[in-house]
């Protein structure tokens, strides 16, 4: 499975914010420069994770983002699934395929995204945060 930028940006920050000292809040700006990603999608991203409350988002001159739930508590699985828009690997009712009912590839293609999830929600963000140390140098904070 390949991730969408939109998980890949939502772990990103998420491990940035996971290093920003909690008392302080993280720029956006900072964090787009940080990574070089375009500062327009990751406002998208992090509004997306506001509102399922991974992150919480304070607006104005002195706003900024913070962690909403502690890193141990971000299970990776979960974000995954809360970010992609889909985690069905193939669309077998989509019109035009001469294969419907005969075909066994959606079954295992299901079993592997299973195994893949199931993975996923072994880990924290937490688990990402080990070498903190290391991350916290690597952004400067």
């Amino acid at each position: 499975m390949q991730l969408s930028k939109h998980t890949d940006y939502s772990l990103r920050v998420l491990m940035y914010l996971g290093c920003h000292p909690n008392d302080q809040l993280a720029k956006v700006s900072d964090i787009s420069a940080r990574y070089d990603i375009s500062q327009n999608h990751l406002v998208k991203v992090v509004h997306r994770l506001g509102k399922l409350g991974y992150v919480q988002t304070i607006r104005g001159k002195n706003g900024g983002i913070r962690l909403q739930r502690a890193p141990g508590s971000i299970n990776l699985g979960q974000l995954v699934i809360d970010m992609e828009a889909t985690v069905t690997p193939i669309n077998c009712q989509q019109e035009g395929c001469i294969l419907t009912g005969m075909c066994h590839l959606k079954p295992i293609l299901d079993e592997a995204m299973n195994a893949f999830l199931d993975t996923m929600r072994q880990y924290s963000l937490a688990d990402l945060m080990k070498n903190s140390p290391q991350l916290i140098q690597r952004f400067r904070l």
